[in-house]
């Protein structure tokens, strides 16, 4: 069968079964949206490349599917640089396809030409550039697999214009061409985790992100209550772990909670699963679990003692290998003797009383955890919470309580401002019939904010919760704390009216200033069955605690106007 490249493209992403794409057309690409036009394949126009990639980021981290998007070359291409680096630093499974000059003007400096293979190099798990129409199908295949396997991550394809218009006979890739290694346990080691947990008196399971990407959650959650062991999270696994467990202490690091803190501090077992060991959470390396056998179970290599010394490593999925430690618990090969935590769980529970989560309620401001609890305790826990970054984000983390994974999307390694609402959008293409929420400040929520007309036209109910304190909020909290007060530059009080911008683009706008205002608001925005803006005037200095200062021991905590505790 006779096919243009432009209508192979179409044929593979149906072969890998993409339900969806999100794009922005321009002249490299115009033979591709051509044949999509024909196809009638659900394409999803963006009002940013950045956003584009950020949309196909919240599918995939919402859906568990590989994201897919579409952009031109040139400025299109490297519009999409920090959507890419970003699913990069968090291991999201996307495929970004660039349009790019005939091969014949590559190198040549034409116009809208851009080396985005070389450019994005150093943040894709791998990239092509695609020269024969005869590769072509064979590559998206490549692609997708990619993409999907081992540790997950961005992967990019470039497409020159005359490849697209080139003819060739057209064979579905039936093969996996290219693959990552199949991790799978070492079982001479499992006696070895085993024999550690059997002894330890002081133990804490620390997830991560790879727990949600390995789709281990239901194996996890197993494992930790047939042994009784305490769980915290990074950021990136939150509702790996119900949030309302009893065994669950939150979030962890810099700003994580004290008794979680406290619980890594003084552990004597550390069974890490799915995690990088990210500086937010370790703070001072020769600190982090100072007494801590530790065993690390995760599918990349080069995590492995990176960043922290294991006692015990495993490279495997999330999900096989502890499987296999449920069945070797069920088969009687392992059992922690009754009682042997028990004066661990007390001394956690000691710990949280002295540290509660908490802050400082007002009758007069809105502070902006009374915002999140008020949302939490509004839509019981089943949404799904996408998020800006900076202190909207912690506040999100620390005071919604997550009990599912696939519902907290959030941009955790590089900490991307303007991720949340197209991560928002895409997470509700990707489910049309359940609440999704972007909980924002008033300064990320500025950095795509174009995405309003994205979400309007596809009739995508999306809430939108701005936590708004008129600062850059993280940053003004350190220049109050380590820069005596200078606030450079943070000052954001010259800002749109966000309810007369909702109406401009036909988006519902609410505003509450009052605590009273608070519970009426989310209300209606939530019941409303459209975009909805939700304009939360919040404390202009409220802080993000506990806090770890930087070079301090997670032990050493400020707690925000109370005592220091460590």
């Amino acid at each position: 069968m006779k096919l243009t490249g432009s209508q192979i493209f179409v044929k593979s992403l149906q072969e890998e079964e993409v339900d969806i794409i999100f794009g922005y057309p321009g002249g490299a690409v115009i033979d591709i949206y051509d044949e999509l036009h024909k196809s009638n394949f659900r394409h999803i126009l963006g009002r940013h490349e950045q956003g584009v990639v950020h949309a196909a980021d919240g599918y995939a981290r919402a859906s568990g599917k590989v994201g897919a998007c579409i952009v031109t070359s040139g400025p299109g291409a490297t519009n999409t640089v920090t959507g890419i680096a970003n699913a990069y630093m968090d291991s999201i499974p996307i495929v970004v396809f660039t349009g790019q000059v005939p091969t014949t003007l590559i190198g040549t400096d034409a116009f809208q030409e851009a080396d985005i293979t070389g450019i994005t190099r150093p943040c894709t798990k791998h990239n092509f550039l695609v020269r024969r129409v005869e590769d072509l199908a064979e590559t998206i295949k490549d692609a997708f697999n990619i993409a999907r396997s081992g540790r997950p991550g961005p992967v990019l394809v470039d497409l020159p214009k005359d490849v697209m218009q080139a003819v060739t006979d057209y064979k579905p890739v039936s093969r996996l061409s290219s693959t990552d290694p199949a991790h799978k346990p070492d079982l001479t080691r499992l006696p070895d985790v085993l024999d550690l947990m059997s002894v330890a008196k002081r133990p804490v399971i620390l997830l991560g992100g790879g727990v949600i990407l390995g789709k281990a959650s239901d194996e996890l959650r197993e494992f930790a209550r047939s042994v009784r062991i305490p769980v915290t999270s990074t950021l990136m696994g939150l509702g790996a772990f119900p949030g309302t467990d009893s065994l669950w202490l939150g979030m962890l690091g810099m700003h994580g909670t004290y008794f979680a803190n406290m619980a890594i501090s003084k552990c004597d077992v550390l069974i890490a699963i799915g995690v990088r060991f990210d500086d937010r959470v370790t703070s001072k390396i020769d600190t982090f679990a100072p007494n801590a056998k530790v065993i690390h179970i995760d599918v990349d290599p080069a995590s492995i003692d990176k960043n922290v010394r294991t006692d015990i490593s495993i490279i495997s999925d999330c999900r096989p290998a502890l499987q296999l430690i449920n069945n070797m618990i069920k088969g009687k090969r392992f059992a922690v003797p009754e009682g042997q935590h028990d004066d661990w769980l007390r001394q956690i529970s000691q710990w949280r009383s002295e540290g509660p989560l908490t802050y400082c309620h007002s009758s007069d401001v809105i502070k902006p955890q009374f915002v999140v609890e008020k949302l939490y305790e509004l839509t019981q826990g089943n949404a799904i919470i996408a998020t800006e970054v900076g202190q909207n984000q912690m506040w999100a983390a620390q005071f919604y309580k997550f009990d599912h994974p696939n519902t907290f999307l959030s941009s955790g390694g590089l900490g991307t401002m303007g991720y949340g609402f197209p991560a928002a959008i895409g997470a509700q293409l990707a489910f049309p019939d359940k609440l999704v929420v972007d909980i924002a400040g008033d300064g990320s929520i500025q950095m795509n904010i174009q995405e309003l007309a994205t979400a309007v036209q596809y009739n995508l109910p999306v809430k939108i919760v701005i936590l708004n304190n008129g600062y850059l909020g993280m940053v003004r909290q350190w220049q109050e704390l380590f820069y005596e007060k200078r606030y450079s530059h943070t000052d954001m009080t010259f800002q749109p009216d966000f309810v007369r911008l909702a109406e401009a683009y036909n988006v519902v706008g609410l505003r509450a200033t009052r605590p009273e205002e608070v519970e009426p608001v989310l209300r209606q925005g939530l019941s409303t069955p459209r975009t909805v803006i939700m304009d939360f005037h919040v404390s202009r200095q409220e802080g993000v605690y506990p806090m770890v200062r930087p070079g301090d021991s997670i032990a050493e905590m400020d707690l925000g106007g109370r005592e220091m505790i460590n």
